[in-house]
């Protein structure tokens, strides 16, 4: 599949008001902030999302984004599959905050640690869990070396499992309100 069409955060804050951003990032993640005027719609709720998606992209250009742009790259990729033009936000919000860009925030929401910063949190803790067992039942060590091999894997094939569990935990989810009416915003 070929690589998805990119542009950096001072050309998309040059053209903003052309496209219809969708931050595919967790609802968390989203509130604790988001370019100006970007909807939110997690990667993994982006098949249901097509339709509203098609029409959005009809009445002009898609701009994909996440924390670093990985991510909104999947989306790109997922989006060409059914026919539907996308740009990605190279480097993501980390990037475009980096510049100076603004963000907005949800004031009113909970926030919410960042993707990556749960996936260290969660595998670091279930190495030192299967140290620490290991030193009483040897067999617990394996906890340890699955997850080592499985940051390996992940970093080999830049996906990662982890964050796909993370993902669905409750303060991960969009609430069903919050993505319907994202959707019926999209596809007016």
């Amino acid at each position: 599949m070929s690589t998805p069409a990119a542009i950096h955060p001072a050309q998309a804050d040059e053209h903003l008001s052309t496209y219809t951003v969708i931050d595919v990032r967790t609802p968390g993640e989203y509130a604790a902030g988001h370019l100006p005027g970007a909807h939110n719609i997690p990667l993994d709720h982006l098949a249901p999302a097509l339709p509203a998606l098609r029409t959005a992209a009809a009445r002009g250009e898609l701009l994909m984004v996440c924390a670093s742009g990985n991510r909104s790259a999947a989306a790109c990729e997922q989006l060409a599959a059914a026919d539907i033009p996308a740009t990605n936000l190279a480097g993501g919000t980390t990037a475009w905050t980096a510049q100076g860009h603004p963000v907005q925030r949800d004031e009113e929401a909970k926030a919410v640690w960042p993707m990556e910063r749960q996936v260290r949190l969660a595998a670091g803790s279930l190495v030192v869990a299967g140290l620490a067992l290991g030193t009483r039942y040897r067999r617990a060590r394996w906890l340890s070396a699955a997850i080592g091999a499985g940051l390996v894997f992940s970093a080999v094939t830049d996906t990662c499992g982890m964050a796909a569990l993370l993902a669905r935990l409750p303060h991960n989810r969009p609430g069903t309100t919050d993505l319907d009416a994202t959707l019926e915003a999209l596809g007016l």
